[in-house]
């Protein structure tokens, strides 16, 4: 069930979206972003990280909506789990292991490296592997699970992602860049550490705290959730729709051929009448 704006502020707070990084480590870009300073570490606005995060469920939730998919990407330790974990409940694709340079701007040499692991599962999978030596089992092994690892979450991923979800941009830089210039809108989890400029919608908060990681990435994969239910909503709604009406030209045509095959049927003769007799 969907939880109060009020719940989500409480749970933000008590898990410490609110502490920034030290006050020597700041980017003077993010000062709209921030509350105050309290023991020389920046305390971050939180009513401007829940705007920030209603405005991203918005986005997220049309994009979903309209057929397009969110790329959730988050390598370091504190995200890695929430990323994977919430990119595969709600069907979605994710980074988690390692960003490879030229995920979205090399995609195609990136399919063929997926292509290259399914052929291998498929080798493992079917026996045939057991026909190879020690040596090159153990390489192939290892070649398959470098892939997995590293891949395995964009795995499904057939085109461009209709927008980027980002932990800590710092970390994530490269991923930034190519999704700059791809043209895929980016949403970020920035720190007072971070530039706001690069990213399309960012969410000012703590990209350190577990649990403030978590509770995004759990609200993003909600909205992600119910914009594919409007997907289906949508199906299903255009399959009950009435037939479309035809345009004036279509029943022109139509109306046209139905006279003219009136015209060329002939006409049945109507019997004489009888001739009255004479005398009568």
């Amino acid at each position: 069930m969907a939880q109060s704006q009020a719940e989500l502020v409480k749970g933000l707070v008590d898990a410490g979206v609110h502490f920034g990084h030290r006050v020597s480590r700041w980017n003077p870009k993010m000062e709209p972003y921030i509350h105050g300073k309290r023991n020389m570490i920046h305390i971050i606005d939180v009513k401007e990280t829940l705007k920030g995060l209603l405005r991203a469920k918005k986005l997220v939730q049309n994009m979903v909506g309209s057929g397009k998919d969110i790329l959730f990407v988050g390598t370091k330790r504190q995200a890695r789990f929430a990323v994977e974990e919430e990119a595969k409940r709600s069907g979605m694709h994710y980074v988690s292991e390692r960003w490879l340079g030229g995920t979205l701007t090399n995609f195609r040499t990136i399919r063929a490296r997926l292509n290259r692991l399914e052929e291998l599962e498929g080798l493992f999978a079917s026996g045939k592997i057991e026909s190879y030596s020690k040596k090159m089992k153990s390489t192939l092994k290892r070649e398959m699970d470098k892939i997995k690892a590293n891949l395995e979450g964009i795995r499904k991923m057939e085109r461009m992602p209709g927008v980027m979800f980002i932990v800590d941009t710092r970390r994530e830089h490269i991923a930034v860049k190519e999704a700059r210039k791809m043209g895929v809108p980016t949403i970020a989890l920035i720190d007072t550490d971070s530039d706001p400029d690069l990213i399309d919608l960012p969410i000012p908060g703590n990209d350190d705290a577990m649990r403030a990681i978590e509770i995004i990435c759990k609200e993003l994969a909600d909205s992600a959730i119910d914009g594919k239910q409007g997907r289906v909503d949508k199906a299903d709604s255009e399959a009950t729709a009435a037939p479309r009406k035809r345009s004036s030209r279509a029943s022109f045509r139509a109306e046209s051929a139905r006279e003219g095959a009136e015209e060329s049927t002939p006409a049945t003769e109507q019997p004489a009448p009888e001739t009255v007799a004479a005398g009568q």
